[in-house]
């Protein structure tokens, strides 16, 4: 199956992309699912990361279905 990898800020310098399409086995949970973009993007590793689905926020044990979003970024702060 198959999602659409958007990367914000530091998350997009690091992966030297804005998008990609994930490769993943069915019922993947979000979690794992950062993890292996994490293995394929090595500097995503110096990153806390955090990341939605289809527009939420997401903690990890989500199960991702074939054509979802998946945004990864970093935490920002402001003031």
């Amino acid at each position: 199956m198959r999602v659409n990898v958007l990367f914000f800020g530091a998350t997009a310098d690091a992966a030297g992309e804005r998008e990609t399409t994930f490769l993943m086995e069915e019922d993947s949970q979000a979690g794992q699912t950062v993890s292996n973009i994490a293995a394929k993007y090595p500097k995503l590793i110096q990153h806390k990361l955090l990341f939605s689905i289809n527009q939420e926020y997401a903690q990890g044990s989500e199960i991702l279905r074939d054509g979802d979003e998946l945004a990864i970024f970093t935490a920002v702060s402001g003031g």
